[in-house]
């Protein structure tokens, strides 16, 4: 029926299960027909942020119901392949979080079952999605770099504490990092060729929570990506580091934020500028919106990254994770410290990927 709702179901409502209840009310064409999780007090909250859906502790019965057309999975990768197969299983189309599973085997299988169906499906790699960084490719493609020769990366943050809870999605550099590591190969067109990684054990944790990555492209363009959640964890004023600067032969365009506004400076052939607009956060509301018109046309929007991409860069992020395992990996800082560090998160009502139960509090 013309300009009916798209019926979904919501699966897992903890910190990005809310994120996307909040964008799918506000774009207006979804119906949230479920919300689902096994946490009663998880079910509570959906259930007074959205009282005109069914909340359910049983996925089965998401999927099962003929009239929903498809699925938001927010549950941890580990419970992600499972997931993927009944949507093929059931018809249902799929916004998946990333990774799209919990180990690169798996992830690859889920590629290969939903190339092989009639679903649509797409993944959260939220910066394919964001104004900024498609404003700078135009900038490239209009010629205004000459030619792009590097790439530099950086996203550094308190952001989330080793042992918080993402243990499946892998350390920092690859729950986090594989967002940086996708968009690097959407600029660059082409796969890694060459990479050389270092990280670093912080407060002596047992994987590298901060790691700096660099190397070249098939095409030789050559790039740094650098990440980790350590960015002044006690401050006492919380800040951040976060950029990305692409350098052609000819000139330079760069981007920057504050999580509230994102400033891009072009410095081409023909054009200064510099663009000053709202930062959009994790761009579910684009991501959600161009599902929907894929939905209704029937076929994917070529804007939206696929569970393909998703693997691959996932894939990649793992290889620059066991690179800086073979060589120096250094242990500075105590586990005492990383606990005083858990303890200030576990009460912080303002700060940086602060976990739900702060949230609501806040």
């Amino acid at each position: 029926m013309e300009n009916a709702k798209i019926r979904i179901g919501l699966i897992g409502f903890g910190r990005m299960g809310e994120f996307y209840l909040h964008e799918l009310q506000k774009i207006g064409r979804w119906d949230v027909a479920y919300i689902c999780d096994i946490d009663a007090d998880a079910r509570a909250y959906a259930k007074k942020l959205s009282p005109e859906s069914q909340v359910v502790a049983d996925e089965q019965i998401v999927f099962e119901d003929k009239t929903v057309q498809a699925v938001a999975l927010c549950t941890l990768a580990n419970f992600r392949k499972e997931q993927i197969e009944k949507a093929v299983y059931y018809g249902k189309h799929v916004i998946s979080e990333k990774p799209i599973a919990d180990t690169i085997e798996k992830e690859w299988d889920v590629v290969h079952v939903t190339e092989n169906s009639n679903i649509l499906s797409t993944v959260n790699l939220y910066l394919r999605n964001s104004w900024y960084h498609h404003q700078m490719k135009q900038f490239i493609e209009d010629g205004e770099l000459g030619e792009l020769a590097i790439i530099r990366i950086c996203h550094m943050t308190p952001g989330l504490a080793p042992g918080e809870g993402h243990e499946y999605e892998g350390p920092a550099f690859h729950d986090c990092g594989m967002h940086y590591v996708d968009i690097a190969r959407w600029y660059a067109g082409c796969d890694f060729k060459t990479w050389h990684a270092q990280g670093m054990r912080m407060w002596s944790y047992k994987d590298p929570w901060w790691l700096q990555c660099h190397g070249t492209f098939e095409n030789g363009i050559a790039f740094d990506i650098t990440q980790g959640f350590v960015y002044g964890q006690l401050s006492k004023d919380q800040t951040h580091n976060s950029y990305t600067d692409l350098i052609g032969t000819k000139g330079i365009v760069r981007m920057t934020h504050d999580f509230k506004t994102a400033v891009v400076d072009l410095h081409g052939i023909t054009r200064t500028e510099k663009i000053e607009k709202p930062y959009g956060g994790k761009n579910i509301d684009t991501m959600c919106a161009l599902f929907a018109d894929s939905i209704e046309a029937g076929k994917l929007s070529p804007k939206l990254p696929t569970l393909r991409d998703s693997a691959i860069a996932s894939d990649y992020a793992w290889k620059f994770l066991d690179d800086a395992r073979a060589h120096d990996l250094p242990a500075i800082g105590t586990l005492e410290t990383l606990e005083q560090i858990r303890e200030r998160r576990r009460t912080m009502t303002n700060g940086y990927g602060l976990l739900r139960h702060n949230r609501k509090i806040n």
